[in-house]
């Protein structure tokens, strides 16, 4: 699996390998031991979600002790990944990236505990994957405002390169406070 580091601290980019022939193909898409070495604590629970075209789900994240660290994918369709660093003592701060996971780029994205996550469908069907390594807890579930200023989150952008006019929110996702309000407070864990 290759590993490739984002402008974010401990966040990246998986590749697994595949192995094509005459029949299809074959990839190790989760390797314990070579996500430990990430941080990534093994899969506690898995979850998949779809998506119609311009639904914008995030930015989420659970407070400690229910914090998770997530190994995100699409395995149908296309978004464009978003993550935030929301770790106060991280150099990346407030900082994020977007990543285009697709059905036929096969690539993951590693998030770690202590990141805001979230993502934009770009066709309908969408099917995205997330590998766990913390249980659900409702009381522990928490959001920055998707489109908070100071993140200088390019949504604008993406809108008019995939065609979408109006994202499609929940209400939920339209009330969680900006990161200077909220009250969530995580640090960055020598791995």
């Amino acid at each position: 699996m290759e590993k490739i580091k984002t402008d974010l601290l401990d966040c990246y980019i998986l590749k697994p390998s595949i192995f094509k022939d005459e029949r299809g193909y074959f990839s190790p898409y989760y390797i314990s031991e070579e996500l430990k070495e990430l941080g990534f604590k093994g899969v506690v629970q898995a979850n998949r979600s779809m998506s119609c075209k311009g639904v914008l789900r995030g930015l989420h994240f659970q407070e400690d002790p229910k914090c998770q660290a997530k190994i995100v994918e699409v395995i149908k369709g296309s978004a464009i990944d978003v993550v935030v660093d929301i770790r106060k003592n991280s150099k990346t701060y407030g900082k994020y990236i977007a990543v285009k996971l697709t059905e036929a780029n096969g690539k993951q994205l590693y998030v770690p505990r202590g990141f805001a996550h979230g993502f934009l469908a770009l066709e309908d069907n969408t099917v995205f994957q997330y590998l766990v390594d913390n249980e659900y807890a409702k009381d522990k579930e928490g959001g920055i405002l998707w489109n908070d200023e100071d993140l200088k989150i390019n949504w604008e952008e993406m809108f008019k390169e995939n065609g979408i006019t109006t994202p499609i929110l929940s209400e939920k996702d339209q009330l969680h406070p900006r990161l200077k309000d909220s009250k969530v407070h995580f640090e960055r864990m020598e791995i």
